[in-house]
């Protein structure tokens, strides 16, 4: 099973909502690039938070920082991380595929439920994952701003209009 799949299978048993944000729901949704890493906001309740990160720890996951995993799931933890160092996301890698990065949205860019309800639900290996919606994805990658995302707009824009 590819590292994708085993992740969203563990999220999916620990019974961690999340939602496929990034250049793999630009992909999903149509519009073929590339694209190295998985984005994911998850939801950032400390107890889900918690049970998201011993998913992930327990498929050989780890942080790239050199920090517990389990301290994404303080809250308080997450808001120093944004505020002292300007994070956004926590990266987790695979130490048996070099090439795979994970990045967990330490803030939700948009409100989670808003997220959540308006995901597009599709089936990989036989779970359930949520694809941000195209006008979501638009808006996180307009407040991005970097060019990579100026192109995803633009395809994204199209793909809505068709």
């Amino acid at each position: 099973m590819a590292t994708n799949e085993r992740v969203f299978a563990a999220l999916d048993e620990a019974d961690v909502r999340f939602v496929l944000v990034g250049g793999v729901a630009v992909v999903a949704h149509g519009f073929a690039r590339l694209t190295v890493d998985v984005d994911v906001v998850i939801d950032l309740a400390d107890e889900v938070a918690s049970r998201a990160m011993t998913a992930l720890t327990g498929l050989g996951l780890e942080p790239r920082l050199p920090v517990l995993a389990q301290q994404f799931a303080d809250g308080e933890m997450r808001r120093s991380w944004i505020a002292d160092k300007g994070m956004r996301v926590f990266t987790m890698l695979d130490p048996n595929d070099p090439v795979f990065e994970l990045d967990v949205f330490v803030e939700s860019p948009l409100p989670f439920e808003d997220l959540v309800r308006d995901a597009k639900s599709v089936v990989v290996a036989g779970r359930p994952v949520r694809i941000a919606s195209i006008d979501h994805l638009i808006a996180m990658k307009r407040k991005a701003g970097r060019s990579k995302d100026l192109d995803d707009i633009a395809e994204l824009e199209q793909l809505r209009d068709e």
